[in-house]
Order: structure tokens, then sequence, then C-alpha cells
């Protein structure tokens, strides 16, 4: 075990953060009669911790804890409540989440969460992508030890709106140990019935950005004016990614020759590095896989725009696409030809999460391998076409009624499947619009369910907290949403 812990720092880290939990665990044992670990107060206010992945320019993952903020200000109270967020980087992430104090979150987190924790009521982790090894065990390392510490001093350690997926052996031991007494609301039932396999008691929801309201629609068609757009022609959003290059993983050995190169040559980068120690997965058969799938997408809009006028724009819902976005604008773009404009691009880097949302939303149809982009979308009711690399997109186009459209990344006829997807929609754009309008009003209904198991458990838990007592299971699911936007108003007349 101890060499093994040598070799595999995702280890090491989960260890670290199980034995700060155990600690803490210890600490408010001993404490609870000569320093008692802080516990709420009837009169001041409630102090809840969201932990999550923002600070990174994910769109997706700032919109649904912007609607998270917005649901529990609406449900606790401005003057009874004291929300905070973990932000990896506070620049990226200013003139968001209003009302709720931003923490850093250091890279080497178990400490920083032992300390933090330590001094809330409670914890609500916000991630999408809660419990799985897709993308990053460090991820789901540091929601797991969040929920492991609140639950350890006896605090809420609440999950909402999260995911579960494929985790590893290791993951999937530290989740089994550590949330089984956490409150757990997922984001639909495939999650709820992995966690159960693992005896872990949750409930299905769903996520919480269907509620979000974007900049207005003017700002979004002066933008895409500027950019060349004539006001009329419509609109294809393209979302890419880089499917293939997941999950993240630590590479001592690289980082070490990372920085050494870089003393050789400080502007030398290594475009696999994510950040500290963590590399995408790189190599010849991945960087072929993308660029089929870059080629494909760009085959099947070339052939679709040959028949039909449309108006193609790039979506980058993370800084992180802004390399697929640009692999994609030269694919669609002719070479040596001044005269035709680029494919105009619009990435999370340069444009925050309203401006993005808003020209989503301006679109006619959006193509996207990204998930936010196909939820945020949907309340405008603009068709979509999923090209997934997971079960999310799976799961929300079930939920639509359309499986059909979910098409996948490594599709060898992706370019083929693309283009019919595409022509079918075209085709039913009506019929596609109704079923995304029932789809966003459940969903909206499911979000205020959401909301009333939330209440109910802060009343099981804090009895004496002066909670609406409209709210609750006994209440009306809608009436526990934040106020709706001008689309979701429309779509409920």
């Amino acid at each position: 075990m101890r060499s093994s812990l040598h070799l595999d720092p995702d280890l090491l880290l989960q260890h670290t953060m199980a034995g700060f939990v155990e600690a803490a665990r210890i600490r408010h044992k001993l404490n609870r009669h000569r320093n008692p670990t802080p516990q709420y107060q009837p009169g001041k206010p409630l102090k809840l911790l969201l932990a999550g992945y923002s600070g990174t320019r994910n769109t997706g993952a700032d919109v649904r804890v912007e609607e998270m903020i917005r649901q529990f200000r609406h449900l606790l109270g401005d003057d009874h409540a004291e929300l905070s967020i973990l932000t990896i980087d506070p620049k990226q992430s200013r003139n968001y989440f209003a009302t709720a104090r931003q923490h850093t979150l250091p890279k080497i987190f178990p400490r920083f969460l032992f300390d933090t924790v330590h001094h809330q009521h409670g914890v609500v982790t916000c991630e999408g992508s809660m419990f799985k090894s897709r993308f990053a065990n460090a991820l789901s390392t540091m929601m797991v030890g969040s929920l492991g510490l609140a639950a350890a001093e006896n605090k809420l350690a609440i999950g909402y709106g999260g995911e579960a997926g494929a985790m590893d052996a290791n993951l999937e031991r530290l989740v089994k140990r550590y949330c089984a007494d956490s409150f757990i609301l997922t984001r639909n039932e495939a999650s709820t019935q992995i966690l159960g396999g693992l005896g872990i008691q949750a409930e299905s929801g769903t996520d919480t950005a269907w509620t979000f309201e974007p900049a207005p629609a003017a700002n979004a068609r002066r933008l895409l004016e500027q950019h060349g757009w004539d006001g009329h022609t419509p609109i294809l959003a393209l979302c890419p990614i880089n499917p293939f290059w997941w999950p993240v993983k630590p590479d001592l050995g690289r980082t070490a020759t990372m920085a050494l190169g870089k003393v050789l040559n400080p502007q030398k980068q290594d475009p696999s590095h994510y950040a500290s120690v963590y590399f995408h997965a790189d190599g010849t058969s991945i960087r072929q896989k993308q660029q089929r799938y870059i080629e494909s997408i760009a085959n099947a809009v070339r052939e679709f725009r040959s028949k039909t006028p449309v108006f193609p724009i790039l979506v980058g819902m993370e800084a992180l696409d802004r390399r697929a976005c640009n692999a994609l604008q030269d694919a669609l773009d002719p070479k040596g030809d001044s005269t035709t404009p680029s494919t105009p691009m619009f990435v999370a880097d340069t444009h925050d999460m309203f401006t993005l949302v808003s020209i989503l939303r301006q679109s006619s149809y959006v193509v996207s391998s990204r998930y936010h982009a196909m939820v945020t979308s949907m309340p405008g009711l603009v068709p979509s076409i999923g090209i997934t690399m997971d079960e999310r997109i799976k799961n929300l186009m079930d939920d639509r009624g359309e499986p059909q459209w979910c098409l996948n990344v490594d599709d060898p006829e992706l370019a083929d499947h693309l283009l019919q997807a595409l022509q079918q929609v075209q085709e039913q754009q009506e019929q596609t619009k109704e079923r995304i309008r029932e789809s966003v009003l459940r969903n909206l209904e499911r979000m205020g369910r959401m909301g009333m198991r939330f209440v109910d458990h802060i009343r099981d838990t804090h009895p004496e907290f002066p909670l609406n007592p409209t709210f609750g299971s006994h209440g009306d699911p809608l009436k526990h949403l934040p106020s709706l936007s001008a689309d979701c108003r429309h779509l409920m007349n």
C-alpha cells in the first residue's frame, strides 16, 4: 500500500482527505465541552459553504451554482443565511454569485477544507459531475471530503443536483465511506440508482440551471451582428470540446520535466498540461480521434449549409474549449479564401455566462457536446442535438423523448448521423419545440421539489430556523423556485 501511495498522487490525495475527515471527527468529540464546534444558533445566520468547480470559466458549472444560490436565498432569506462559495480563481468568478462570499480554493485542499468547513454550519456540494472518475478524481475527492467533514461534525452535508457515474474502485470506496450520512439530491434517476448501489440514500431531482436568466436578447443580437450576422438567417450554434483527453491524471514525472523545460525555455508550454500536477490524456491515438470528431462535425455542417441557409457560430462553454473551437473554425473555413469571413467564435474566457447563454437562445439550432449548452438553450425552445462523451447528454435526451438525437463522439459515421439529425430537426421544428417545452416544465417542477426537500431537511435538522411556513413538502413546487426568466414565464402561459 505504501508504494502505491507514492506512485499514485490521486490515491495519496484521497488518503490525505480521509485522514482529515477522521481528524475532524476526533476534534468534534474531544471539543464538545471545552471548545464546541460552531453550531447554528437561533437568531444568527445559517452559514452554508457551497463546494464546487467555480472560477475556471466553465459556464455550466457557474450557471448551475448561480441558480442554486438564488434558490437558497429565496428559500432561506438573505437575513437568515450567510452563503459562501469556493472558487479556484476569484478573478474568473468576479461579478458572479451575488451576496455569496468567495473563498479561494488552493491546489492542495484537504487542510484548507478541514479548517474552512469547521467554521460553517453546513456544506452543499454543487458540482454537476459530483461522483465520477470521468473528468478528475481530485474533483470528486474534494466533493466527498467536503461532505465527509461536515457530517463528521454533525453539520448539514447536502449534495444538490449532482450526478453519479462510473467511478474507479478507490473513489467508490471513498464515496461509500464518507457520504453515507449525507443528504443527496441527484440530477437524475440513473445517478440515484448508482448511489443506491453503494448503500447511500439519495433522491432524484434535476439540474439547477433551468431558471437562469441571461443577458437581454438585444445584447446578444447586437454582438452577433457585429460578427457578421444579418439579423435574419437562422443561427447554427456549434459547441465542440475535446472529449478524448479526459480524465486528467496526476503525473509527477511530467511535472518535473515541464518545470525543467521552463528553466531552459520559459516560453515552452506542454499543451496537455491541465493544472498543478495534472495532465490531459495525450498521444497520437487521442489526437486522431479528436481530428475525426472535428472533421465529422465540419463535414456535416458544410453539407447542411449547401441546402439550408444558416449562419454557423462557435460557442466555447468553458475556457478549455477554445482549442476545439479553433480546430473546428479551421475545418469549417475555406483555406486561402480571404474574402470569406471566419466563423464567429464566442468563448467563455472572453465572454461571461450571461452573454453566452443569451447567444445560444438567439440560435435556431444547437449542436453540442456540452450538457449545459443544451440545458440553458432549452428555455428559449432552441432545438438541439447532442454529441456525447458520457451519460449526461444521453440522460437529458432520454428525458426529452428524443434519444435519436444523442450521438456519440466516437461514432465512425458521425458526419452522416449528424447531417441526418440536422435535417430531421429542421423538418420537425414545431414538434421538437413542444417536446422541449414539456421537458423544461417537468424540470422546473423537479427543481421546485428539490427546494421542497431542501427546506424539509433544514426544518428537520434545525427546527428553530425561521423558514417560511408555506415552504416544504406541503407547498407548491413552483413557489420554491427563484424568480423565473421571461423565457420560463412564457413557457408556463
